[in-house]
């Protein structure tokens, strides 16, 4: 199957554009990208009975926002996030992008897992080049698809490693290269599930700090699901807090800070200080649980 669908769109080496700052960039705000989120309930069977994942989930994301969504192990983040992407599509209630109801995947959303899972035979053009794969090949010329790989390659700052393979690349050179083929599509929401939870401390940061320059530049809608407190804050336009099991949005904290964002400022840290306190207040909104969805 991989096979095949590597095939079609693997293609000898792309001649070099000479200006291609200036291809696909968006001029100003693209009003694409509204998510509604309505969900009853999502459920899984068990060895121990039916397990509630997600309950009364009533969520509006803006075109352009980037939200982030944390809370505990076990609380649905996950879940969530697929049901958006159409991973998930056995529950009650409804998702709709731009007020079209969603059936299943589609490329109009673009999705980052936490694993970069990068096709180890490809290099990093043809991977980045897979994120088109489901695209009839009369809808884009050869020539736009090498313009448009090569773009997305360049804005995630790996115009230098564009034919190397996925050995030979860290793991946040890794990552880029999974950002770069979840926009190639041009999708108009990108979904990140805890995209930088693998990387070291350092690499992280960085990675943060590229993701919102990323972010700057295409204006897509961003829905990132993480653990991190702090980089929920330093991300995020809105951070929505889940309650345990079963998921329930339990707060949704606007940060009205300017970008970038200093990590020591007085104002950063009340922001941090407030989603630490919904997280562990009392009653334990981050109680283990046995499962983790």
């Amino acid at each position: 199957m991989y096979t095949r669908l590597t095939d079609s769109f693997r293609r000898t080496r792309c001649e070099p554009f000479k200006n291609l700052s200036s291809i696909m960039v968006k001029d100003g705000f693209d009003r694409r990208g509204t998510v509604k989120i309505e969900i009853v309930q999502k459920a899984f069977s068990g060895s121990k009975g039916t397990l509630l994942a997600l309950k009364d989930i009533l969520l509006t994301i803006d075109p352009g926002e980037f939200v982030c969504i944390v809370g505990g192990s076990g609380c649905g983040k996950t879940t969530l996030l697929r049901i958006i992407a159409g991973l998930e599509t056995e529950y009650e209630g409804s998702v709709f992008l731009d007020g079209k109801k969603l059936t299943g995947t589609g490329l109009d959303r673009g999705v980052v897992f936490q694993e970069h899972r990068l096709l180890s035979w490809l290099t990093v053009h043809d991977n980045v080049g897979f994120g088109l794969a489901g695209l009839p090949a009369q809808e884009l010329s050869r020539e736009d698809r090498c313009r448009d790989i090569r773009h997305y390659i360049g804005l995630v700052g790996l115009d230098k490693f564009e034919y190397e393979y996925p050995h030979q690349l860290s793991g946040g050179m890794s990552q880029r290269v999974a950002i770069a083929r979840a926009l190639v599509g041009h999708p108009e929401v990108l979904l990140l599930d805890e995209p930088f939870a693998s990387l070291d401390a350092l690499t992280r940061i960085r990675m943060q700090q590229e993701i919102l320059r990323i972010w700057e530049a295409e204006r897509t809608t961003v829905v990132l699901v993480t653990h991190d407190i702090e980089e929920a804050v330093y991300l995020a336009d809105r951070v929505v807090i889940l309650s345990p099991q079963p998921g329930t949005v339990g707060n949704i904290l606007p940060v009205r800070l300017p970008r970038p964002r200093d990590r020591t400022d007085r104002e950063f840290v009340r922001v941090r200080r407030s989603v630490h306190d919904e997280l562990f207040a009392p009653g334990g909104m981050t109680q283990l649980v046995a499962d983790n969805f």
